[in-house]
């Protein structure tokens, strides 16, 4: 099997996730603070994710310099792009919509919205998953870490959204096909990470890699810990960290 092969594979795992969370999101009545719980370990798998793998290996790779760079310049773009899509509606494209918070538009309360959470989701799923392909350039082997991280963390943002796509009034057609075109976004997203950063540098390898993990830290900021923390309970932090210590355990057997 080749390694752009593989990358496509472990591309299209890591986004499969998305698909198994909108199918309990969307299928099964889940209590806001299962959600808000779930989210919450997502986050901490997430953030151990970009600390131990993606800085860690940006700053082996190529120094502070790129590893710093990459990583604001990463947040920066990520975060044109979600306060561009904000405005169309996508501001709170994975809150469920169960609690007190703000939740989902639907269409006829502000048109385009629903264009505007698909491009969301695919925002937020692209760098997760050109991590994968990237990580295929050290020793030819994928970062079982990193998929396995972006795994546990895809299943709490597909099934928060989905339930959030829901409330709004949008159909089983829609949700399961914003989530099915993510997934496979997810795959072609990880064959380029490959294919070509692959031609690059170390430097260059380094920057983008800190550039995925930029994004992702902005992502985990401004989505995912604003749904976990909407029906905080006393013990989420406490499920923040074992998300980060399940993550940081992988990284080190």
């Amino acid at each position: 099997m080749t390694d752009v092969v593989q990358a496509g594979l472990w591309g299209l795992v890591a986004g499969s996730a998305l698909l198994l969370g909108a199918v309990l999101g969307y299928g099964v009545r889940i209590p806001q603070k299962v959600i808000a719980t779930v989210m919450a370990f997502g986050a901490g798998v997430l953030l151990s994710a970009v600390s131990f793998e993606l800085m860690d290996e940006a700053y082996g790779q190529g120094g502070l310099g790129p590893a710093a760079i990459g990583t604001l310049g990463g947040a920066g773009a990520y975060t044109l792009g979600n306060v561009w899509l904000a405005r169309r509606g996508a501001r709170h494209r994975k809150r469920s919509g169960g609690g007190r918070g703000p939740s989902q538009p639907a269409e006829g309360e502000q048109s385009g919205s629903g264009t505007a959470l698909a491009l969301g989701a695919l925002l937020d799923g692209v760098p997760e998953s050109a991590v994968i392909g990237v990580s295929l350039l050290q020793g030819g082997a994928v970062s079982l870490v990193t998929v396995a991280a972006v795994f546990i963390s895809n299943v709490p943002e597909g099934l928060s959204s989905s339930a959030g796509m829901k409330r709004a009034g949008r159909g089983k057609a829609y949700v399961f096909g914003v989530w099915a075109a993510i997934a496979a976004a997810s795959t072609v997203s990880a064959v380029l990470g490959y294919a070509v950063i692959g031609a690059f540098s170390p430097a260059v390898i380094a920057a983008v890699t800190a550039v995925a993990a930029g994004a992702i830290l902005a992502m985990v900021a401004d989505t995912m810990i604003p749904e976990a923390f909407e029906e905080a309970h006393l013990a989420i932090g406490l499920v923040t960290v074992c998300g980060f210590l399940v993550s940081f355990a992988l990284s080190h057997v």
